[in-house]
């Protein structure tokens, strides 16, 4: 068990980030150490970099990933050297209130520690500054130490870059879908923003068996993808009035309204697209000084539903192997969902497409 040398993604001020050479203490106990293999790029990587997520400073992003287990701490048991493996940015503890009432999405693990190791400490530094790490994972790196119980174990046939989007993308969207909406068959969906989530929303209504997939944004580019992934109707509301085109689709509202981009006006709308009796998830990652509204009188004799979607009300042992298992059926598209892959020194340009929408998602991929 030696100190591990690696390139890793820094993020030291608002805006301010950069590939640097980091040293990374071997795993203790509970832990289990990961040559990285994939990371995608996601949007709540660049909340993080521009504040809107707050965290302690420097830490090190990335929380969707995959990989091979290199190392083992003390105790770990179910995993071996080489196994691949995807991580879960929350981890599954098992043991607190969330986990016993089957909500492991709601894990409060790391809770005490945010941007350190589960037992409040850190594994990564950079000329002996100790560094933060993202949700336990830090996986924007070449190599990670992560909880054990942040890791699954998958199939060493399936690619990593599309293994990766599991841990993260794929599994909000397609589990705010068929976990937490429960979106039933025929019924009428509309997603409110197309990118990784809101393609990975229209997938799950797909495999639902949802009548109606309305897909609502500005560009173009990803009306085209969300049409590929199962929309049955496109809306582009940069052109049209969406609440006229959607009640026109609908007739009385959508019987499921996801808002997948995190934007206070589309939570709005989201709602008042909502037929009366039905349900609006808010899925995307909002910012914690701002505020949606809607009139009191509305919410009780609408009797209209407002969730909220976490990490796609994932239980991640049960639901990335049955995503994975999905994919390798060909229900689930992964493979379009990777648009580009870039390496670890590209991430301001992976960073700058994601902000374009030239990608459904963007990839790190590592020797």
């Amino acid at each position: 068990m030696s100190v591990q040398i690696a390139k890793a993604v820094v993020v030291r001020g608002l805006n301010e980030y950069s590939v640097e050479e980091v040293t990374i203490d071997p795993p203790k106990a509970g832990e289990i150490k990961v040559k990285m293999k994939a990371t995608g790029v996601c949007h709540s990587d660049l909340s993080m970099i521009n504040g809107t997520i707050p965290c302690t400073m420097p830490v090190v992003i990335g929380h969707e990933g995959a990989g091979i287990v290199e190392e083992l701490g003390d105790g770990v048991t179910q995993f071996e050297v080489g196994d691949h493996v995807v991580l879960s940015f929350i981890p599954f503890c098992g043991e607190c209130h969330s986990c016993h009432t089957h909500q492991p999405f709601l894990c409060t693990a790391g809770s005490p520690h945010p941007g350190k190791m589960l037992d409040g400490t850190t594994r990564v530094r950079a000329n002996g500054e100790e560094l933060g790490v993202m949700t336990q994972l830090g996986c924007m790196s070449e190599y990670s130490i992560v909880p054990a119980v942040s890791a699954v174990k998958m199939d060493k046939s399936i690619a990593f870059d599309k293994a990766a989007l599991v841990g993260c993308g794929v599994m909000t969207g397609v589990g705010a879908a068929i976990n937490t909406a429960k979106v039933t068959p025929g019924s009428s969906v509309v997603v409110f923003g197309c990118g990784g989530i809101g393609l990975s929303i229209i997938q799950g209504a797909r495999l639902a068996g949802a009548g109606k997939v309305i897909a609502v944004d500005l560009a173009d580019n990803k009306l085209e993808m969300a049409s590929n992934f199962g929309a049955t109707h496109t809306i582009n509301s940069g052109n049209v009035d969406p609440q006229d085109k959607i009640m026109e689709l609908t007739i009385r509202g959508a019987d499921f309204a996801f808002e997948a981009v995190g934007q206070n006006f589309l939570m709005e709308l989201a709602y008042a697209c909502t037929r009366r009796g039905g349900t609006t998830i808010i899925v995307g990652v909002g910012s914690p000084t701002k505020q949606f509204s809607v009139d009191s009188l509305s919410i009780g004799m609408s009797a209209k539903t407002i969730k909220g979607c976490m990490y796609g009300s994932a239980n991640p042992p049960r639901d990335f192997p049955m995503l994975l298992d999905l994919y390798q059926a060909g229900k689930l598209n992964l493979d379009d969902m990777v648009s580009k892959t870039y390496s670890i020194d590209d991430i301001h340009q992976a960073l700058n497409d994601m902000e374009a929408n030239a990608n459904a998602r963007g990839v790190l991929v590592y020797d």
